[in-house]
């Protein structure tokens, strides 16, 4: 390729940018900048979830049913048709439980949450992390059960109305004293807001998850269930095996140290400063698994 013909290539590229550049507004980006967006987090939010298989499901069929009329496969096009036809309704039927988590989650997002400019609300401090990571530290080491929320965004009120009203500072020792054996409130949860204890004893929605392993009891499946319902951090002591977990997000961490869980817990509910400015944005997007 010559000078002259390297010189074409430099002039065409320059006029195309030039032609693209004029025939772009600023209107034209902010839409295509929010679809992205909104795929982006649409992506983060189904992530872990059955919804992933839905989506892979609806892109093989949109695939064999596009196929199918750009190479004229008649007979294969018209089953493809009646296939989506009737598809809406059953996706509607049969993923309506992750259907449903989608559209709260979307729901409890805040803009400025959206956006990354502010922390998450209801910030739980340092010491809380501590004295919940020592209670649940000594509770495993006896094999007591526990189930411990912690309280974010989304407020918590139509399951703390089945609990015992305590409007108590965090302690490790009244976490503990809490969930002792054969005491009227150890069966249910705990739900933390801030640094207070607001009620013990609470019910909590099980999970609809039919997959779970035979291991998980109760309260793993109450702390799977909450953690689907809402954006609480939910830690779990297993009387079974004395093994911590957390349930975030409608998925579950298990076999946690004391180190670890507070480490966790720290990273979550942003007790450290140099977290705080992106908080919402860290936690939305990283799912504990």
């Amino acid at each position: 390729m010559g000078p002259n013909a390297i010189s074409d290539v430099i002039r065409n590229a320059l006029a195309f940018a030039v032609n693209f550049v004029q025939t772009v507004h600023i209107t034209d980006i902010i839409d295509i900048l929010i679809v992205a967006v909104m795929i982006y987090y649409f992506m983060m939010m189904i992530r872990g979830t059955r919804a992933v298989q839905l989506v892979k499901g609806i892109g093989l069929v949109a695939a064999i049913y596009y196929s199918s009329y750009i190479f004229r496969l008649n007979t294969l096009n018209t089953i493809m048709r009646a296939v989506v036809n009737t598809a809406i309704v059953a996706v509607i039927v049969i993923f309506q439980p992750e259907l449903r988590q989608l559209l709260e989650q979307m729901g409890r997002l805040k803009l400025v949450h959206f956006l990354g400019f502010a922390p998450e609300e209801g910030m739980t401090d340092e010491a809380v992390v501590a004295n919940i990571a020592t209670a649940a530290s000594n509770m495993a080491k006896t094999k007591t059960g526990a189930l411990i929320v912690i309280e974010r965004g989304t407020r918590l009120g139509e399951y703390m109305h089945s609990g015992t009203r305590l409007d108590a500072d965090v302690t490790s020792e009244l976490l503990e004293n809490i969930f002792v054996p054969n005491t009227p409130l150890h069966d249910g949860a705990v739900i933390i807001r801030g640094d207070k204890i607001i009620n013990a004893g609470c019910v909590l929605p099980l999970t609809a998850n039919s997959n779970l392993s035979s291991e998980l009891g109760t309260r793993h499946r109450a702390a799977l269930g909450l953690s689907e319902a809402s954006d609480a951090v939910i830690v779990v002591v297993s009387e079974e095996t004395g093994k911590i977990s957390v349930a975030m997000n409608g998925s579950l961490t298990r076999n946690l140290s004391a180190s670890s869980l507070k480490k966790a817990l720290g990273k979550v509910l942003s007790v450290n400063e140099s977290a705080s400015g992106d908080a919402f944005k860290k936690t939305f997007i990283r799912k504990i698994k």
